[in-house]
């Protein structure tokens, strides 16, 4: 069975991408999951791996070739009888063999022929570079639908964030291979676009198959025998969180809870990933009908060693009725959740106040925003001049800009500043300005004015809430004078700023105290007292305070 390589979308604006190298050549070996080519954007290189186990048997798409998202560039045949064609491209020299494919490993959702022609697969895109799948949030577009390039035809979401997908091509929805709550892989198609207005034909969902282990057994692990019971596990133990496919792979492997909360996770903040699960499965296999005999479940009569019990999901003590309404949370909004318990579990958390006289910075903002609008297309706020004096505070002093591994600390040499924003269904994200040290006002106010767009409209990529060593968050947006953050983990601090509010505050001049009316702001600092004392903490809060006043009309420049 051929199954189809096309171009990935890297990105909501990109449309095209140039293809650097093959890794692999017409008649080479690859694993699912195996980097075959790489290739370049305008804004990233990356290299991009096998939908399938199998051959390859054609490359349509050479070296420094320009090719359009979605475009047929390899085939690859899973089927490890069939003959490999000679190729309608010139082979590329060979690299080094890899295992044969496994006989388990089924095709993706590519399997499925085409509807026509001219249709257009619709592929699931990479949405960061360490992420391969996603799952399918809702169809927007249904089949026979027209749709025009660049439409959004459906929304799909991954641990990271949730986007919608545009129509790479004008054209009318034909087929949908992959149906909500689905969990699809990265370059797998879910669905066709005719460019002709083909009859669409009846939509299928995608072939679910359990992955085969890739990972070689380690002896030394010794893993319990799996329980002849079903198996549902949760989606979050204690304070670990499991995906939505590591669950699936559990309980179809009859993986029990205990088990899962057992593995050490690769993943971001410890968690299981896909590969951490299939290489205990695997293992679990492989270990001898002696060893697994030897760690089955002590009877009732043994006794235990204390350890601390995985938490179960709690309990609803409310239900619905004429006084109460249930509202179950959205994936956003556990997130949220798990994130913010997870780090009120690992930080100490310290916060300190200061005030600053912001009098001047409101007036620039004042006698500039009309300009600044008719200028650049986008309000002019204050965010970018606090987001200023947090950098300016943090390179003052940057043992702030820490994150703590174990019982070392990670001193972070570049400034990535994270600013929280609200999201129009009530939940909160954190876009990462990179790199925001080499920035000025009118680029931070720039980056800040793209990324929170971005936000509000579902077009932000997992990179773009990664990497962060500082955040900023406006509490005082509606009012509120100053509040205590929860620190945004990894990281190490987090800032806030409150309302401005007019106030008489008392100024010495020429050696006399006056009261005057200023506009004014308080600012906090909370920060994990781990690895930030008092003192580091108060210089870094006073320097943010020294340069929000020292910013004037004859300072400040746009």
């Amino acid at each position: 069975m051929k199954v189809e390589v096309v171009m990935p979308k890297m990105g909501e604006s990109l449309q095209e991408g140039t293809i650097i190298q093959w890794l692999k050549g017409v008649g080479d070996v690859v694993e699912r999951d195996e980097m075959i080519l790489e290739i370049s954007t305008d804004k990233v290189d990356t290299e991009v791996p096998s939908p399938v186990a199998g051959t390859i048997v054609n490359i349509l798409a050479q070296e420094n070739d320009v090719v359009e998202v979605g475009a047929l560039i390899a085939e690859i045949e899973t089927d490890a009888d069939a003959k490999v064609e000679a190729p309608k491209a010139a082979p590329l020299e060979k690299a080094a063999p890899a295992p044969a494919p496994s006989p388990e490993l089924k095709a993706a959702p590519a399997s499925a022929p085409a509807s026509s022609d001219d249709a257009v697969d619709v592929v699931m895109p990479k949405m960061g570079e360490s992420l391969q799948e996603g799952t399918i949030i809702g169809w927007l577009k249904q089949v026979g639908d027209k749709v025009e390039r660049d439409e959004m035809i459906l929304e799909i979401s991954t641990d990271k964030v949730d986007t919608e997908v545009p129509s790479p091509v004008a054209g009318t929805l034909v087929e949908i291979l992959a149906q909500e709550n689905e969990v699809v892989e990265v370059g797998a198609i879910i669905a066709r676009i005719s460019s002709s207005g083909a009859a669409p034909v009846a939509s299928a969902p995608a072939e679910k198959t359990a992955p085969k282990a890739v990972p070689e057994p380690t002896p030394e692990v010794v893993a319990p025998t799996p329980s002849a019971e079903p198996v549902e596990i949760p989606r979050k133990s204690g304070d670990r969180f499991y995906s939505p496919l590591v669950r699936t792979i559990a309980e179809e492997n009859k993986v029990s809870l205990a088990e899962l909360d057992s593995i050490k996770g690769t993943g971001l903040e410890g968690r299981v990933s896909k590969n951490d699960l299939l290489s205990y499965i695997e293992n679990r296999k492989s270990a001898p009908a002696s060893t697994q005999v030897a760690v089955k479940q002590p009877s009732a009569v043994q006794v235990k060693p204390e350890s601390k019990p995985a938490a179960a999901p709690p309990k609803a003590v409310f239900a619905a009725g004429e006084d109460t309404e249930i509202i179950p949370m959205d994936r956003v909004r556990q997130m949220i959740s798990d994130h913010m318990i997870m780090s009120k579990q690992t930080s100490a958390h310290v916060t300190s106040v200061a005030e600053a006289d912001v009098t001047e910075i409101f007036k620039f903002r004042n006698a500039n925003k009309d300009a600044f609008q008719q200028r650049e297309g986008y309000k002019l706020t204050f965010t970018p001049f606090f987001a200023k004096a947090v950098i300016d505070a943090v390179k003052a002093f940057p043992m702030v800009n820490v994150s703590v591994d174990g019982t070392n600390i990670v001193r972070h040499r570049r400034i990535n500043l994270g600013f929280a924003t609200a999201l129009p269904d009530n939940n909160l994200i954190v876009p990462v300005i990179k790199d925001s040290d080499a920035l000025s006002i009118s680029g931070l106010a720039r980056s800040i004015n793209d990324l929170a767009s971005r936000a509000r409209s579902k077009k932000l990529l997992p990179d773009d809430i990664q990497g962060g060593t500082m955040t900023l968050t406006n509490v005082g947006t509606f009012g509120t004078l100053f509040g205590t953050p929860i620190i945004n983990q990894p990281q190490a601090a987090i800032f806030g700023v409150g309302a401005i509010k007019k106030r008489p505050v008392v100024k010495e001049f020429n050696g006399e105290d006056v009261v005057v009316v200023r506009q004014m702001m308080y600012v906090t600092i909370t920060y994990d007292h781990r690895v930030v004392d008092g003192m580091l903490a108060g210089q870094t809060l006073a320097t943010a305070v020294k340069s929000l006043e020292s910013m004037t009309a004859d300072t400040i420049q746009l």
